[in-house]
């Protein structure tokens, strides 16, 4: 067995060092909270590199005492408790005594300090958590802080650092939430040499919200204010029509301490049931004030996690606080009109008519197609009794109008238009993107693909015969012969479809129902995957401007080459902003900001994966936006592309693993009605 020895005080210290610096944020993090507890109204943080080679935290708060500076970074040392009962009601941000040791047992520090009252200040510097010198120094009142090559030390810790881009984010991400938890003080960030955040410091949230997250975003939020049993409740959340697709826009705090509750995320999500959309998250900055002896911060290395004694209470004043701020706010959404303007494709400038598009059977003219969303290629063929389009002033609201529930079918699922020649195109509804067209699709993975041979539609085998309500199933025209999923030759036909979401098949003594959305998704995915799958872009004449988290901002842009290949281009714009100048024809322009959110936070799951990974990953989520929804009204020509593929044995299961077909035979069918025992 062997012997037990007690460990030297430095690697004692780089353990220890361990839990309490993970990355330049951690180091961030201590040194802002430190200069916070010190009363400084004015906090500036600068990084090199991501933090990795350079870290300086200045402040004008009270300073340090000549005498006291070298016993700061001992273990253990601090000056916000003094016994056992003071950890009952901590008030102050740090109080373990543990940062300053922690930081410099893994980097090169030096301190600069001096208090009010003293002529002189003191400089330190510290390498490996030794003392190497010490001085007096002319200086500022208030303390700067410079942490040089973090890890140099610890080579195993410093392996698994991420690039520069990223760990200078999640250290902007650090001082943005300081700046929230408290607008009193002005914070300033930059980075290699340039500003990249600045609050005004004059102690309203509303400003440090303008300055953090920006003015759009800052604009959809609504004022939070509610009390009871001992705690309070205030701050700002979105309204319902401004959530996003991940919680990244989500800050709570805890008597002005940064935290990540369970308790309040759920609160906060459930006053916002049937008023959201499904998959959306709303935003808040929510500061819970209680009793300091009903909150234990001492349960987690990194304090973001903390221990209410009453989480019922807790919930209940979080709920109703958002629950009320919520059913105040008696303002709409404002449809937004986009007008026709010319679209550069693929370099080459179309432009859309306003009314080329009419109805000869009834003279009306057929509302034009937006112009960010892309006809369908495979168009049915000129129908004999073309159904006339629907007027102009009928027209349905445009994307970001809102849809009665009570709505007919056409509302809710989408419309028609008749085009030139009488061929039909289906116009999704506005809250959807028919994205890739679905005839077009089955080519990539089906041999037997329709074509299109001179502006009609064309197949290789016989067309399915449609059933009629006049028509016996012994008159009807014998069915093609396609493969199914066992790769035999049968005969089958599309009876019906249950709840526009589930395509019913009939093939002999069997019967299939294939869900159209995850069939369609796994059409889809593997065109994307295709070897010699070039994405069709569609370049914007001015770029779409939008301002995700900074951990989003910089996902995107360390994975922009990536994002080109299934025809995204985005760049840097500057103030955490980026510039979309390029989204994928599928992908409608309102909801490029929403896609690449989405894909900026799988990305950070998968940030450690390989290449593959990480492309599969988008490709599932573009394939999902460009997939058709359940609800949707299909024409004909396009269950069959889907079911054609399907019953071919080609698709088998969505990208995420699900079935994209269930079997029922006659003979289970038959015992359900007892007509087999």
């Amino acid at each position: 067995m062997p012997h037990i020895q007690q460990l030297s005080p430095h690697v004692a210290d780089l353990i220890a060092a361990g839990e309490v610096v993970e990355r330049p944020a951690s180091v961030v993090k201590e040194l802002c909270e430190n200069a916070v507890d010190a009363g400084a109204h004015a906090v500036t943080v600068e990084i090199a590199n991501g933090g990795m080679t350079l870290i300086r935290v200045t402040d004008n708060g009270c300073g340090i005492s000549p005498a006291e500076a070298p016993t700061a970074f001992l273990r253990h040392a601090t000056s916000k408790i003094r016994s056992e009962y003071d950890l009952e009601a901590i008030s102050t941000l740090g109080f373990r005594g543990e940062a300053l040791a922690a930081i410099a047992a893994v980097a090169r520090v030096e301190l600069l300090t001096r208090r009010q009252e003293d002529p002189l200040g003191i400089s330190l510097a510290l390498e490996g958590g030794e003392l190497l010198g010490q001085e007096e120094a002319g200086c500022p009142m208030g303390t700067t802080m410079l942490v040089r090559d973090l890890f140099y030390n610890t080579p195993a810790r410093l392996k698994f650092m991420k690039k520069d881009a990223a760990e200078g984010a999640a250290c902007l991400a650090v001082v943005q939430r300081q700046a929230l938890s408290h607008p009193e003080v002005s914070f300033k960030f930059i980075r290699d040499g340039k500003q990249e955040l600045l609050t005004p410091g004059d102690g309203s949230l509303k400003s440090a919200l303008y300055a953090v997250l920006g003015r759009d975003l800052a604009l959809g939020f609504v004022p939070v204010e509610g009390s009871g049993e001992d705690m309070s409740v205030s701050g700002f959340v979105s309204l319902p029509t401004c959530c996003r697709g991940t919680r990244g826009s989500q800050f709570f705090f805890v008597n002005g301490r940064y935290i990540k509750s369970q308790t309040m995320t759920a609160a906060l999500e459930q006053a916002y049931a049937n008023q959201k959309m499904v998959g959306k998250f709303p935003g808040c900055v929510l500061h819970l004030t209680v009793k300091l002896n009903q909150v234990d911060v001492n349960v987690h290395p990194t304090k973001q996690e903390v221990k209410f004694g009453a989480e019922r209470a807790v919930f209940s004043a979080v709920y109703y606080a958002v629950l009320s701020a919520l059913g105040g706010d008696k303002s709409h959404p404002s449809v937004q009109m986009e007008t026709l303007r010319p679209k550069v494709e693929q370099g080459v400038q179309t432009s859309l008519p306003l009314h080329d598009f009419t109805n000869k059977g009834t003279g009306r003219t057929a509302p034009a197609v937006p112009p960010n969303r892309p006809p369908v290629i495979g168009a049915p063929p000129k129908a004999e009794n073309p159904i006339p389009s629907t007027p102009a002033e009928e027209s349905l609201p445009p994307c970001g109008g809102k849809v009665s529930p009570k709505g007919t079918d056409e509302e809710a699922c989408g419309r028609e238009a008749s085009f030139p020649g009488g061929t039909l195109i289906r116009e999704p509804a506005a809250d959807s993107c028919l994205g890739f067209d679905l005839v077009k699709s089955v080519d990539a993975c089906h041999r037997h693909a329709p074509t299109l041979e001179g502006g009609s539609l064309k197949d290789p085998v016989t067309p399915v015969p449609v059933r009629s309500e006049a028509t016996s199933p012994r008159e009807e025209s014998p069915a093609p012969a396609m493969e199914d999923m066992e790769g035999q030759e049968t005969p089958w036909i599309i009876a019906g479809e249950l709840f526009h979401t589930y395509i019913l098949v009939e093939q002999g003594d069997k019967a299939f129902l294939i869900d159209k959305h995850a069939a369609h998704e796994r059409m889809n995915f593997d065109r994307l995957r295709a070897v010699d799958y070039t994405p069709m872009s569609q370049t914007l004449i001015s770029p779409l401007i939008f301002s995700p988290a900074p951990e989003e901002a910089a996902t995107l842009l360390e994975h922009a080459a990536e994002l080109e290949q299934i025809g995204f281009d985005l760049s840097d714009f500057g103030g955490g902003a980026l510039a979309v100048r390029c989204v994928p024809d599928y992908v409608e322009l309102g909801e490029a900001e929403a896609v690449l959110t989405e894909i900026a936070g799988k990305l950070t799951l998968t940030g450690t994966t390989g290449e593959r990974e990480r492309m599969d990953e988008l490709y599932h989520t573009m394939a999902c936006k460009a997939a058709i929804k359940g609800g949707w009204k299909n024409s004909r020509e396009e269950l069959e592309a889907v079911a054609r593929a399907v019953m071919a044995g080609e698709v088998k299961y969505c990208p995420h693993g699900r079935p994209v077909a269930i079997e029922l035979t006659q003979v289970q069918l038959e015992k359900q009605f007892k007509r087999r025992v």
